[in-house]
C-alpha cells in the first residue's frame, strides 16, 4: 500500500528542486537550467533526490561545475539528503535534407586561409581532446592535396578494408574511447601528388562522408585544405556543419588569408565557433619568451570580426616530436596539456551555445553520465 504522506512530502520536496534549479545558471549561456530546458526529470524518495541534466554538447567542460551548483543548491532545500546527478546530451540536429550523416551529432570543420599554421595539427588535437574528455569521436582527413593525418597517428603505412561497399575507418587511440579516422592518404601511393579538378575533389569528398561507415558520434573533426577552394564549397553544400574554427598564426600575411576563410565560411552559411591563434609565441629553455610571428594578432582579428577567440597555442618542439612520431595524445599529459585542455574546453563550449540556437529537431538522446 502506497503511504500517501510520504507521497505528498516526495512531490513537495520535488516541485521545491524544480524551483531551486530554477535560479542555477549555465556558467557558459547565462540563464537558469529550467529555462534552458536542460533539467528532463527530477525524482525523490525519502530525502534522496535524482535529477536528468541534458547538457548542449557532449563534452561539456562545465559539466563538474553544473553539478557542483546543482548540488549546492537542492541541498539547501529541507528535507533534500542526498543529490545524483545523472548527464545525458540531446542535440538538435538540423532539419536540413542534405544531412548524410543522421548519427553525428556535430561536424567541425577546420580550416585556415593559408597553409602552414598548423591547422592540422590543431585539428588533430582537438579530435584528441574531446576523445579524452569522453566524447565518440570521428576525423576525416579532407585536405586531399596534402594528407598529413596519416603520420600524425602513427598511420601512415596502414590501408583501409572495405565490408559490403562501405570503406571502415581506423581505430585509432584509446582502447575505450578509440577516434575513427579516415584519410585520402590511406589510399594513395605515398609521395604521389593529386592533380584533381574540382569535380574529382568533389567525388572523393562524398565519398569519405558517405561512404565511410562513420557510425555515432558525437564530434566529426574534418580537416579542410588551407584556402577557400572546392572542398570546403563540397563541404558545405554536402551536409549542415554544426561550424567551423579557423586556425591562424598571429603575422598580418596570415590574418589577411584567415579573414578570407571567415567570409567563405560565412557566405556558405556556416557558422564559425571560433579562431586559434596557433605558434603564438615561443620560450627557450631559459624561460625567455619570443614573439617570432608576432602575438595577439588572431585574437585581435577575432574582436574584429565580432568572432569568438578560441585561445592561443604557443609553438614548441614537443608538439612537432609528438605529431612526427604519431602521439598527439602526449600532449594532453606533458607540458602544453594546459594549453590544449583549454583550446578544447573553450571549442567545446561555444559548440554548446551553437547547438542551443541550431535549428529545433528530433533530439538525438546520449547518455554520458559514465
Amino acid at each position: 500500500m502506497v503511504d500517501a504522506t510520504a507521497e505528498k512530502g516526495d512531490q513537495s520536496l520535488i516541485d521545491a528542486v524544480w524551483a531551486a534549479l530554477a535560479k542555477v545558471q549555465d556558467p557558459e549561456l547565462f540563464k537558469d537550467l529550467v529555462t534552458l530546458k536542460m533539467v528532463k526529470e527530477v525524482r525523490a524518495c525519502n530525502g534522496a533526490v535524482s535529477i536528468d541534466i541534458d547538457l548542449t554538447t557532449p563534452a561539456c567542460p562545465m559539466r563538474s561545475k553544473i553539478e557542483k551548483d546543482v548540488s549546492d543548491a537542492v541541498l539547501q532545500i529541507p528535507g533534500a539528503a542526498s543529490v545524483a546527478v545523472k548527464f545525458g546530451a540531446s542535440v538538435r540536429p538540423s532539419n536540413d535534407q542534405r544531412n548524410i550523416l543522421p548519427d553525428v551529432r556535430n561536424v567541425i570543420a577546420v580550416g585556415a586561409g593559408k597553409g602552414g599554421v598548423g591547422k592540422s595539427t590543431v585539428a588533430v588535437n582537438i579530435a584528441v581532446g574531446l576523445a579524452l574528455a569522453g566524447a565518440k569521436v570521428g576525423l576525416l582527413d579532407a585536405d586531399v592535396y596534402g594528407p598529413s593525418i596519416p603520420i600524425m597517428t602513427g598511420l601512415s603505412d596502414a590501408q583501409p578494408s572495405v565490408v559490403e561497399e562501405k570503406i571502415i575507418p581506423f581505430n585509432w587511440g584509446s582502447a575505450s574511447q578509440p577516434i575513427k579516422v579516415m584519410s585520402i592518404g590511406f589510399i594513395v601511393q605515398k609521395e604521389k601528388a593529386l592533380i584533381w579538378r574540382g569535380p574529382m575533389v568533389h567525388g572523393v569528398i562524398r565519398q569519405f562522408l558517405e561512404q565511410v561507415q562513420w557510425g555515432e558520434l558525437d564530434y566529426l573533426i574534418v580537416d579542410l585544405p588551407p584556402g577557400t577552394g572546392d572542398v570546403s564549397l563540397t563541404l558545405a553544400q554536402s551536409i549542415p556543419l554544426t561550424g567551423a574554427v579557423i586556425i591562424a598564426t598571429p603575422q598580418e600575411v596570415a590574418l589577411a588569408d584567415a579573414r578570407r576563410a571567415v567570409r567563405m565560411f560565412q557566405q556558405l552559411g556556416v557558422w564559425i565557433l571560433g579562431v586559434v591563434e596557433n605558434m603564438s609565441y615561443f620560450v627557450c629553455e631559459h624561460g625567455t619568451r619570443y614573439d617570432l610571428f608576432g602575438s595577439g594578432g588572431a585574437q585581435q582579428m577575432a574582436q574584429d570580426m565580432s568572432l569568438p577567440f578560441i585561445g592561443q597555442l604557443p609553438l614548441d618542439m614537443s608538439v612537432r616530436i609528438n605529431s612526427d612520431s604519431g602521439d598527439p595524445f602526449a600532449n594532453f599529459s606533458g607540458k602544453m596539456q594546459p594549453q590544449m585542455t583549454s583550446m578544447v574546453e573553450t571549442l567545446a563550449g561555444q559548440i554548446s551555445i551553437r547547438n542551443l540556437t541550431r535549428p529545433p529537431g528530433k533530439a538525438v538522446k546520449l547518455d554520458i553520465s559514465a
